[in-house]
């Protein structure tokens, strides 16, 4: 059996812990593997905490951020990358959607997560949501026989946005993550420079457990994260 793969594309390196931490750990447990890819550390506008120390850097602020999702990743037993194109703005270049898509044919996720395509808050989760989608094609041939190297296409989620009804979310697939929450909650506290989401987003998993229960009437469920599919599933039946 070929092992499932999860690649999870954010904008800056804290974006994944928020928003998928528990369905990373989740996948990690039940036997895939996790890939992170940070666009940028969101050193310039994420990182306001960090500089408030004197005399900070830019690139001492790169180097803490860096080390902060590694060790969150680690957590949760996924890899960490990071591309370190720079944040708000955040561009999209031919050769980084390049870089990004020789990565997804080496790493053959079958799994892709990244942020919505609308963000009327945030300039650079859209930017991301585009270089993650063209990769994405240009991965799989667009579904076409191609002149150049492909890998299967993927499943392709987006996770939840900070303000998903301003962003055309809807959630059409929740992940139980009640046994790996503690995970989550380790991952968050590292990532010192944003301690103020911590708790939000502790409480977003519960809010989201609470509509798992009640889809699924399972009353074991006390945590969960939400995604949208953005291709369909394919299954043999109903």
């Amino acid at each position: 059996m070929v092992q499932k793969k999860l690649l999870v594309v954010g904008a800056h390196s804290a974006d994944f812990v928020w928003r998928s931490a528990g369905a990373i750990a989740r996948f990690v447990k039940d036997g895939g593997d996790a890939k992170v890819v940070a666009l940028s550390y969101g050193e310039r506008g994420e990182s306001g905490e960090l500089w408030k120390e004197p005399n900070q850097t830019e690139e001492n602020v790169k180097k803490i951020r860096h080390e902060e999702a590694s060790l969150a990743a680690g957590q949760l037993g996924a890899s960490f990358e990071a591309f370190d194109l720079g944040d708000y703005p955040l561009l999209s270049v031919h050769e980084d959607v390049k870089r990004l898509a020789d990565l997804m044919r080496e790493y053959k996720p079958t799994v892709v997560l990244t942020h919505p395509e609308k963000d009327p808050f945030n300039p650079d989760h859209p930017v991301a949501h585009t270089m993650v989608q063209t990769a994405r094609l240009l991965t799989s041939g667009a579904g076409v026989d191609s002149g150049f190297a492909t890998a299967p296409p993927s499943e392709f989620l987006v996770f939840e946005p900070h303000q998903p009804e301003l962003c055309g979310f809807v959630p059409s697939v929740f992940v139980d993550i009640t046994d790996v929450f503690e995970l989550k909650r380790k991952a968050m506290a590292e990532m010192k420079a944003q301690q103020y989401l911590q708790s939000y987003y502790a409480e977003r998993a519960g809010h989201r457990g609470n509509h798992a229960r009640k889809v699924t009437g399972d009353k074991r469920i006390r945590q969960a994260e939400a995604f949208m599919r953005l291709v369909p599933n394919v299954v043999g039946s109903l």
